[in-house]
């Protein structure tokens, strides 16, 4: 299968992998799109989409995103025609961030929920997803001048790719995902980082991410390794993570991150990119 270059994100992601998708590419065992790719924490998917594996598993605990890549999938052209309905308004901006909020959001139909959140991502500060601590999405209007709602070239390769594979999205926990995987998977995990200072941004998903939740981690990719499964994480390049994965390969890179609320911390982070083969 030829890899199409229309295949790409079509929603921003914190924490996203466009620009260090180079230094991924690097490390990534030969012949890696005959192997069952696993990405247990999709986010915007751009691994996935560069690599363009013939077989995948995405999974990530965020419902509403996984709605999103469901929707593209099997239901694109009820979204497109759904997602031309928005407007680059404030206060239409406000109402529709505001159903999460409200009793009948349940009863919209999955495509006006996948429409919802790709326009709120469209539209919002900084394309930042960020949900509060009761799981309802609460970043401000960008107040953009012609935001791309309807991204219609990404969006249509991105079905007609996705309909050509062998794949499974799933919405449900990562370690679910990863315990009946054999030798002739290869698993990318992309986990809410490890936050470099107090304000660093988890909010993905409702409740965040913690230092037990990444001993969690740390214990099943060993528990990978003991299987024989061929594991690269990436992470933040704090003196927790190091220590945690000590007994695997690490390489420190430099990221570019701007979701920042203050302009002067915004630049080039560390980060590091854990594997477990050569």
């Amino acid at each position: 299968m030829v890899k199409n270059r229309l295949v790409a994100p079509f929603i921003k992601w914190v924490g996203g992998k466009r620009q260090i998708i180079s230094s991924i590419k690097v490390l990534l065992p030969k012949n890696i799109r005959q192997y069952n790719y696993v990405e247990p924490f999709v986010g915007g998917g751009a691994v996935l989409f560069d690599l363009q594996p013939k077989k995948a598993i995405i999974n990530d605990l965020n419902s509403e995103l996984i709605n999103v890549y469901s929707v593209v999938k099997d239901n694109l052209e009820d979204l497109i025609i759904d997602l031309k309905k928005h407007k680059n308004d404030a206060d239409y901006f406000y109402q529709i961030r505001s159903l999460d909020r409200k009793e009948n959001y349940a009863q919209l139909s999955e495509i006006e929920k996948a429409s919802r959140i790709i326009y709120l991502n469209k539209t919002c500060y900084n394309g930042l997803y960020r949900v509060n601590n009761a799981g309802e999405f609460n970043a401000p209007f960008g107040r953009y001048i012609n935001p791309n709602i309807v991204n219609e070239a990404t969006l249509k390769a991105v079905h007609k790719y996705l309909n050509s594979i062998d794949i499974s999205i799933m919405n449900i926990d990562y370690e679910i995902v990863l315990q009946d995987l054999d030798k002739n998977a290869f698993v990318y995990l992309d986990p809410p980082y490890h936050p470099i200072s107090e304000t660093s941004f988890t909010g993905y998903v409702q409740g965040g991410w913690n230092i037990y939740d990444q001993v969690r981690l740390r214990d099943a990719c060993n528990k990978l390794n003991e299987k024989g499964i061929k594991f690269l994480q990436s992470n933040s390049a704090t003196g927790f993570i190091l220590e945690l994965y000590k007994e695997y390969n690490i390489k420190i890179i430099k990221a570019n991150r701007f979701i920042n609320s203050n302009g002067e911390k915004r630049g080039a982070v560390d980060e590091v990119l854990i594997q477990n083969y050569e």
